[in-house]
């Protein structure tokens, strides 16, 4: 059975998908033993995650810097930035920003100047914060949006969806691998929420108000079973 708690297990997978400078590289070691020590993530995701740092470990560090770039910086089918599967570039996703910032501000978090707060390891950040139970709601309500960038990292065969598998496994959500969408598509095929309904009010009270993304059904696949 595996472990219920979740602080160390999310802050260290958030640390993966950090853009792996020196200092992330020199530091994944100590990421990989703290999901070893917590024990939330399965063995076998454990290993190909200890894989993917020992690949970091061999090869050039300016090689793995432009691996990531090209892996997450260029096309929104595999952005680690969530509201780009939500909004995509309509004029909602500045609201959602700013509500999303004032949910991680009632907890206590700040963010560096550069940084986003829809970025994926700043959520996960923010979910290491909360009790594991609202942590794996919050994670519950983007696990389609993991799946379906998960699915985009494997056409690439990109290691990275391991680390994205290991944040659904450890959060007990299936890892369900989506077939990614063309690009141009991929706007209309996404319908924006209320951006964060409640959270900032009861997440930090440790009620479970999780995030609602949501994802669009196509109207002429109604009653298709």
């Amino acid at each position: 059975m595996r472990s219920s708690r979740l602080t160390y297990t999310l802050r260290a997978l958030a640390f993966l998908l950090r853009y792996p400078d020196a200092k992330v590289r020199a530091l994944a070691p100590q990421a990989l033993q703290a999901l070893a020590d917590e024990g939330a993530v399965p063995r076998e995701r454990l290993q190909r995650l200890q894989a993917l740092v020992a690949d970091w470990q061999r090869r050039d560090g300016y090689a793995v810097e432009a691996e990531y770039v090209d892996t997450f910086d260029r096309g929104r089918s595999t952005s680690l930035h969530l509201f780009e599967h939500v909004h995509g570039d309509s004029r909602d996703r500045g609201p959602a920003m700013i509500d999303l910032l004032q949910t991680y501000e009632a907890a206590g978090l700040q963010l560096r100047s550069q940084e986003l707060p829809d970025h994926l390891p700043v959520l996960l950040e923010f979910a290491s914060t909360q009790p594991p139970a609202v942590a794996r709601s919050l994670v519950a309500e983007v696990a389609h949006i993991v799946n379906a960038i998960i699915g985009a990292l494997q056409r690439r065969r990109s290691a990275y969806a391991e680390v994205l598998a290991a944040l659904l496994e450890a959060c007990g959500q299936r890892v369900e691998p989506a077939e990614p969408a063309e690009e141009p598509a991929l706007d209309a095929s996404w319908e924006e929420p209320e951006a964060f309904g409640n959270c900032p009010s009861t997440a930090v009270r440790g009620h479970e108000q999780p995030v609602q993304f949501v994802r669009r059904r196509d109207p002429a696949a109604a009653g298709v079973a």
